[in-house]
């Protein structure tokens, strides 16, 4: 018996949120629950780190017609991707990919500044910084499912031009723009897979033992 183990209807609903997550660009007006945004945010914080560095940072976006200017930044890149994509243009222009003027709350999160002086489990690979943000997000989004709340990361910007709109200091830099808030239904299966864009790979093709798996399927599809 492990006496560190959860009871089996905790580990239920665990995996339940695991595997119910999506990432929402549908969302309603409605305002979140009194405290959740902070919740959530304290969730993301008990995140891990590399080095125990902490490096996110979180700005709540209230101003309405600051949202609307990063809305055009995202907007932007959009259009930009679109251009850039050696097929299915057309396809990925019909394909919502924010939430931003529809959600109950915007976040964005970056990395601070001066992060080259945390050089523990940095040494070879300084983007673990962005990898520890992508563990205290994760946090965030879990218990924003649990709670029935919908929580949609959007990439679809230029950093600088975003760090600059927020006055963040130099060196900081943006990595998420965070759309958060009620939804009208969570998505049976994640929206680009439902939109023919990709399905999910085999676990086969991503578990391997003792070495690369020559042959191995699953490599990421060109657009």
């Amino acid at each position: 018996m492990n006496p560190h183990r959860y009871s089996t209807e905790e580990i239920t609903a665990v995996e339940r949120a695991i595997r119910e997550r999506r990432d929402m660009r549908h969302f309603l007006p409605d305002p979140l629950p009194d405290g959740l945004l902070e919740r959530l945010v304290a969730a993301a914080y008990l995140a891990p780190s590399v080095g125990y560095m902490q490096p996110w940072r979180f700005i709540r976006v209230t101003d309405r017609a600051l949202r609307e200017r990063i809305h055009a930044i995202v907007e932007q890149e959009r259009l930009e991707t679109a251009a850039a994509l050696p097929s299915r243009n057309e396809e990925f222009l019909q394909v919502k990919i924010e939430g931003i003027r529809d959600c109950a709350e915007v976040l964005v999160v970056g990395l601070m500044p001066e992060r080259e002086r945390h050089i523990v489990g940095r040494r070879t690979l300084p983007e673990m910084d962005v990898a520890s943000v992508g563990c205290a997000i994760q946090n965030m989004w879990l218990l924003a499912r649990a709670e029935g709340i919908g929580l949609g990361w959007v990439s679809f910007f230029d950093p600088d031009a975003l760090a600059a709109l927020l006055g963040m200091p130099v060196g900081a830099r943006p990595v998420a723009i965070l759309c958060i808030g009620r939804v009208p239904a969570f998505y049976p299966r994640p929206m680009f897979e439902d939109a023919g864009w990709g399905a999910r790979l085999p676990l086969a093709d991503v578990l391997f033992e003792n070495a690369w798996k020559v042959g191995a399927g699953g490599t990421a599809p060109s657009y």
